[in-house]
């Protein structure tokens, strides 16, 4: 009898044993598997991605900020006798586009198309120069310059700006300024070799040798940049809900028409200090690479603080100082007084142009719909870009006073920064030591 019970107790662990090992396979199976814990803020790879991110800015707004040496070589040279106001809507629509395609561009991007965005644009950039090289006529520049550099353009920013926050967190603000100096970089470096090539080899040859160093650094950037996250669903090309959010509704407003005066001192202070007789021709032409240098400071700095304090607390003293330089500029009419303030204005407006991305990261809770909100946002403010240098080319050509345009600048940028203001409020009340 006791032996019958022993084979009998065997045999219920043995099926015991193997149940249970039945069962942590079944386990082991039916279990996700457990996904490697994501790394921000370090690492190689994780740097590279700002690397190519600063080519995307060098080739985007880096060659967008080099349309005032264009503007005024076209007003002397290729295009005299055409008006400010009919040339500059050339340099409004690279601008429109840049933005306005960020709202096909941020979807595409937030569904997957990173390295096809960027593929695409690396060949339609160069190409746009090449054109352009070529042209003879205002159509031609509008096709070439206008249509080709800003759809290619519009390609580039949103992925620029977006494809930062997934490898950045503690040092998103930082990596962003970085990468947003080679826009300020490439507004020093495309004028400069524009200028020096066109007085030796002429104009077609200068723009050509452009479209040569964009389409290699363009290619770097293609080399090492990929994205992180593959999408899980099918993205909307807007997000109206994000409109429900009175924050979000007016730093989108306050964006529209801080744009809408804020290029204005770059498309037209080289005239102004030309014709006004303050500098000559050959330094008028270099205030432009002077307000692009200070910028990159002026990207790099206040991104690297808002790290630290918050970047709407960083963006809202930007916008407002450079609103007081743009009344500043009514009177200055010395050389030293238009050096110093092209600097200051290239500082603080790289705060400006530099940390709406982060703030946008800051109040989009799921980072997987920031390329959907950047794109809503720079379609809005994409609008005063084109509208904005054109109404300025207007009002200087029916006054024949640079007055006029000074005043638009200074007042729309107010606005804009009291609009930022209110932003700021709306987020973190009238607590100033809050981090927003």
């Amino acid at each position: 009898m006791g032996s019958l019970n022993l084979d009998i107790e065997r045999e219920v662990l043995a099926n015991t044993s193997v149940t249970c090992k039945e069962n942590d396979i079944s386990n082991i199976l039916d279990s996700p598997k457990e996904e490697p814990e994501l790394i921000f803020d370090t690492g190689l790879q994780t740097w590279l991605q700002a690397l190519g991110s600063f080519f995307l800015f060098f080739n985007s707004w880096g060659i967008i900020n080099t349309w005032g040496a264009y503007q005024t070589y076209y007003e002397r040279e290729l295009l005299s006798g055409t008006s400010s106001s009919t040339i500059a809507w050339i340099g409004s629509l690279q601008s429109f586009l840049l933005m306005m395609v960020g709202v096909i561009t941020g979807p595409m991007f937030d569904a997957g198309y990173f390295r096809p965005l960027i593929i695409f644009a690396t060949f339609l950039m160069p190409f746009g120069l090449m054109m352009t090289s070529l042209a003879t006529q205002y159509w031609q520049l509008i096709l070439s310059q206008g249509l080709c550099m800003g759809l290619a353009a519009g390609c580039l920013f949103v992925p620029s700006v977006a494809i930062l926050p997934q490898y950045f967190r503690r040092k998103r603000g930082l990596a962003n300024g970085l990468a947003a100096s080679g826009s300020s970089i490439g507004g020093v470096v495309y004028p400069i070799m524009l200028d020096q090539l066109e007085k030796k080899v002429g104009f077609p040859w200068a723009t050509r040798a452009l479209g040569f160093v964009c389409f290699g650094t363009m290619c770097i950037a293609i080399s090492i940049m990929r994205s992180r996250f593959q999408p899980e669903e099918k993205r909307k090309l807007y997000q109206l809900s994000a409109f429900k959010d009175p924050a979000f509704t007016i730093f989108a407003i306050a964006m529209f028409i801080g744009f809408l005066g804020l290029y204005n001192f770059l498309f037209y202070v080289q005239s102004y200090a030309i014709d006004t007789g303050i500098v000559d021709a050959n330094l008028g032409f270099y205030l432009l690479s002077m307000l692009n240098a200070a910028s990159t400071f002026g990207r790099i700095a206040p991104n690297f603080l808002a790290d630290h304090v918050g970047p709407l607390n960083m963006l809202t003293p930007a916008v407002s100082i450079t609103a007081i330089l743009a009344f500043v500029w009514i009177r200055v009419h010395t050389l030293p007084g238009i050096i110093i303030l092209t600097v200051l204005y290239g500082f603080f407006s790289g705060g400006f142009v530099s940390l709406p991305p982060v703030v946008m990261a800051s109040m989009t809770s799921d980072v997987r719909n920031l390329g959907t909100r950047l794109g809503m946002v720079f379609a809005i403010t994409s609008i005063g870009l084109l509208i904005g240098t054109p109404i300025g080319g207007a009002i200087l050509s029916n006054t024949n006073q640079f007055l006029g345009v000074q005043l638009f600048t200074a007042c729309c940028l107010t606005a804009a920064a009291v609009l930022m203001t209110s932003v700021r409020l709306l987020r973190s009340g009238l607590k100033f030591h809050v981090k927003a």
